[in-house]
């Protein structure tokens, strides 16, 4: 089969490019190297609806990130994906940083954003009374909100395939030939999947995939972002997101709740060798830390529960790259998607989507929305036994930090895009999530991953690959 349209790559830009795409007549195939969608910077990012007040104005990112905000939200609602509108704070400490407020404000209305304002630090303190009494000076920006990033990923990747969409996983690009009805793609193993247009959406690695077709005018560089995650004890110490001003590296270390009621802090910014490069440092995380207290001096580091690495693909430009190939005919690149991206998520794709020089015929039946996955975590007590009734598997409680039942850890599975190993589960359900990191319902999940997938426990991974979960069965 020659499918219309390949894309590479499936975090949440890929997934959003082939949600849109999934509205059309066409043949749509996602390609993702991993067991999993939603396995790099998409899910491991701040989850931040970004205002808009930070781009250049005249850049594509200024442009697609006003355009970005009410798009995301208006699709978070159409895929039941858990956002708030909380609002953020940008805080200045002294007369120096305090310009710098201004000048934010000034490209804000630049990019068109209404309702932000300046306040004074007393103003700001009585909006989070945590704040640190050394802030003099703020933005406060209404529309920005959080989100669940990786929920996002899954629920728009899950939409497509519920349009017609299909997904490869495990199919790491080795070979993009040219053939006379498009392209052949091929990976390591030998496999190959032809489709007439490409779309490279590959994170950090689009560079590579573009070398592949002939371009080779951008690099991407990886900037390594470290976090801590607090308990649900934490969550209220601040109801905004909260910034300090922004620095050429990124926007800096920020304070924030996430939409499941726990506290964020981060990230750091450090340019390293490869998209890979996830890990932890001492040193990071020690500046998370201190920089975060900077913010919110009472914030109890006791309550960590997590800390992970996210890796963001920038560019030397600054600006996000949508175009389409220069070498080779019907490519289009889709890179260096770092902050806002997620913002921009649905924007990108429907920018992105009207270069093909391709016919847009709309489906009659296309549905644009996706139950809520989580709608039995919010029924109230009638309403759940009204549930377990018709279903006794959501009656069990297997994760008990999150109280997440066998129910919605089956559905996870059997649902598009279905979970294949521990992360998995993880990110659609949050089983594994709460203070003891899957300790006590890791095995259980295992035991279920084994019965559904038909496999056995020694061939459950955490996350594809050769991360299994054991080595083998006592007596081999």
């Amino acid at each position: 089969m020659v499918y219309d349209i390949l894309i590479i790559g499936a975090g949440v830009v890929g997934g959003m490019i082939a949600r849109e795409l999934s509205r059309y007549e066409l043949s749509v195939c996602l390609l993702e190297k991993e067991n999993d969608v939603s396995c790099g910077a998409s899910k491991a990012n701040s989850g931040i609806i970004h205002g808009g007040f930070d781009p250049e104005p005249g850049t594509l990112k200024a442009k697609l990130n006003i355009l970005g905000v009410p798009l995301l939200y208006q699709a978070a609602a159409e895929l039941q994906v858990p956002y708030v509108r909380n609002g953020s704070l940008v805080c200045a400490f002294g007369t120096e940083e305090e310009h710098q407020i201004d000048e934010l404000y000034r490209r804000g209305l630049e990019n068109g954003i209404t309702g932000m304002s300046v306040i004074s630090g007393d103003e700001a303190r009585k909006l989070e009374p945590n704040l640190s009494p050394d802030i003099t000076k703020a933005l406060l920006v209404p529309s920005a909100g959080i989100i669940s990033p990786y929920d996002l990923t899954v629920a728009a990747v899950g939409n497509a395939m519920d349009n017609g969409v299909i997904l490869e996983r495990n199919f790491a690009v080795a070979a993009i030939n040219a053939t006379g009805d498009g392209y052949a793609v091929a990976d390591a193993a030998g496999r190959v999947i032809r489709g007439k247009y490409l779309i490279n959406c590959a994170g950090g690695y689009a560079d590579k995939i573009a070398n592949m077709v002939g371009d080779s005018h951008f690099s991407i560089i990886p900037r390594a972002g470290e976090y801590m995650l607090l308990d649900k004890a934490e969550g209220s110490r601040v109801s905004r997101t909260v910034f300090q001003v922004p620095s050429k590296e990124g926007k800096g270390i920020l304070v924030s709740p996430t939409v499941h009621g726990n506290l964020l802090v981060g990230p750091t910014a450090a340019v390293v060798e490869s998209p890979d490069c996830r890990q932890t440092t001492p040193e990071g995380l020690t500046q998370v830390r201190k920089l975060s207290a900077k913010s919110v001096p009472s914030v109890d580091f006791r309550q960590v529960i997590t800390s992970f690495t996210g890796v963001r693909a920038s560019e030397k430009n600054g600006d996000f790259i949508i175009e389409r190939s220069k070498n080779a005919e019907n490519v289009l690149h889709v890179a260096a998607i770092d902050s806002p991206g997620l913002t921009c998520c649905v924007s990108i794709a429907q920018y992105a989507v009207q270069m093909l020089p391709i016919p847009l015929i709309p489906k009659e039946n296309w549905n644009d929305t996706r139950e809520n996955t989580h709608a039995f975590s919010h029924m109230d007590e009638a309403e759940k036994h009204a549930f377990i009734q018709k279903n006794p598997a959501y009656g069990k409680i297997v994760c008990r930090c999150e109280s997440i039942s066998e129910g919605e850890i089956l559905d996870a599975i059997h649902r598009n895009p279905g979970a294949r190993d521990l992360d998995g589960i993880k990110r659609r359900t949050r089983s594994g999530m709460g203070r003891c990191q899957g300790g006590f319902c890791g095995p259980q999940v295992m035991a279920l991953l084994s019965r559904e997938l038909g496999i056995g426990m020694e061939e459950v991974t955490k996350n594809g690959g050769d991360s299994y979960m054991v080595a083998e069965r006592i007596g081999q």
